[in-house]
């Protein structure tokens, strides 16, 4: 990816009021405010929540403000919407926002 891919891409993240890090330590996940990134794609993120799937189940942690170096990350995801299909022939399709169950 071309460091003007990454920057266009950041910079829409940032506008966003979350994102979701999937970092190289297994099943490992940051969700938080992005505030700041530089051109290696080091990330600081405000009000950062790690999320790990292990053996044992999903465990989450509160962390604060973290400076994520950008070789342990392997995507930056924006926040989903779910879609939601309706009965009714007026409203087919709804859009709502994903509801993170913690």
């Amino acid at each position: 990816m071309s460091q003007q891919t990454i920057h266009r891409t950041l910079s829409k993240a940032i506008l966003k009021p979350s994102v979701r890090i999937k970092l190289k330590i297994w099943n490992t996940y940051l969700t938080g405010k992005l505030a700041k990134f530089d051109n290696y794609m080091n990330l600081i993120v405000k009000d950062a929540k790690e999320i790990y799937f292990g053996r044992g189940g999903k465990r989450s942690k509160d962390l604060g403000t973290v400076m994520i170096r950008g070789a342990s990350i392997i995507f930056v995801a924006q926040d989903r919407e779910k879609l939601i299909f309706a009965d009714t022939d007026e409203e087919k399709l709804l859009h709502r926002e994903e509801v993170d169950e913690g």
